[in-house]
């Protein structure tokens, strides 16, 4: 039996949080898996594992889905959690939706809180991660995010081409004479007016051959 757990408010950045590779060494090594990416956290599989080894038997971990790769198996794992903490009394909202999507930023700052929660709780005991799961194995979920945190794969000339021009910058205009060397021909209206020739500017003295000006 256990009593309820301690709850942690502090999601400040402090010096005790640890570095994104610290903060998976401690996973990997706690609860002997392989993951390589913090956003592989997505799946939920390790926190409900993590909160058997803090209360055991809150959670049932044969009905963790270990080898989860689908954001539906992800939400699974996260229902199972939600259950523990409702259970022990843990006063802390899952944002599942945005987790199981793999951003690092939102499972970063998620781990980053359970670590505080996991260290006010943990009493030290001894814990066989490999024993509890039964055996079960655990394939990290395949790498989520890539699809958002990987070079994109974009077709050629979009704007998001970064060595291309900005998608604002206007070419720039040849000169009058180059453009329009037969005077009278009207001038693309585009263009500003002082690039037209005298004649044919706004308020201009008028003049040009093959014009006349209206009196």
């Amino acid at each position: 039996s256990w009593g309820m757990a301690v709850n942690v408010y502090s999601t400040s950045v402090t010096s005790e949080n640890l570095s994104r590779h610290d903060m998976l060494a401690w996973v990997n090594d706690s609860l002997q898996l392989n993951y390589t990416k913090i956003e592989q956290l997505c799946s939920g599989a390790a926190y409900c594992q993590f909160m058997d080894m803090l209360f055991p038997g809150c959670v049932h971990l044969r009905k963790v889905k270990f080898q989860a790769k689908l954001e539906h198996e992800y939400i699974h794992n996260f229902k199972v959690l939600q259950a523990a903490f409702k259970k022990m009394g843990v006063d802390k909202i899952i944002a599942v939706e945005r987790l199981v999507k793999g951003k690092f930023q939102d499972n970063f700052e998620f781990i980053q809180w359970f670590k505080k929660f996991f260290d006010a709780n943990y009493d030290g005991k001894e814990y066989n991660p490999l024993l509890a799961r039964q055996g079960q194995d655990v394939a990290p979920p395949p790498n989520p995010g890539d699809h958002i945190y990987n070079k994109p794969k974009k077709p050629i000339g979009t704007a998001g081409n970064v060595r291309g021009p900005p998608a604002s910058a206007a070419p720039r205009p040849l000169h009058p004479k180059a453009r329009w060397p037969w005077p009278g021909v009207p001038l693309n209206p585009c263009l500003r007016p002082a690039l037209l020739p005298a004649c044919l500017r706004p308020g201009g003295p008028g003049g040009c051959a093959g014009t006349s000006r209206q009196r």
